[in-house]
């Protein structure tokens, strides 16, 4: 594992002291890596949108798009 050594303004020090000791965090490390991991997750996330967002059009989904998946699945099933 990698280190990194991180300048916080005293205010912000204080606020991630903050959260590790109210979230339960054992260090401020782990509080960092939990943010990290959730800005990847977002960007991740971001570029799917993204990515659906670009593609193609395709059928609208209704009522008779859910029932034939239902119906899969209950095929499936049996």
């Amino acid at each position: 594992m990698g280190t990194m050594n991180v300048s916080l303004p005293d205010g912000l020090k204080s606020f991630v002291d903050e959260q590790v000791a109210a979230r339960g965090y054992s260090t401020s490390s782990e509080y960092v890596r939990e943010l990290i991991r959730k800005d990847q997750e977002r960007e991740r996330l971001r570029g799917l949108l993204l990515d659906g967002a670009a593609s193609a059009p395709t059928a609208p989904v209704d009522d008779g798009y859910f029932d034939t998946l239902r119906r899969r699945v209950r095929q499936r099933q049996a």
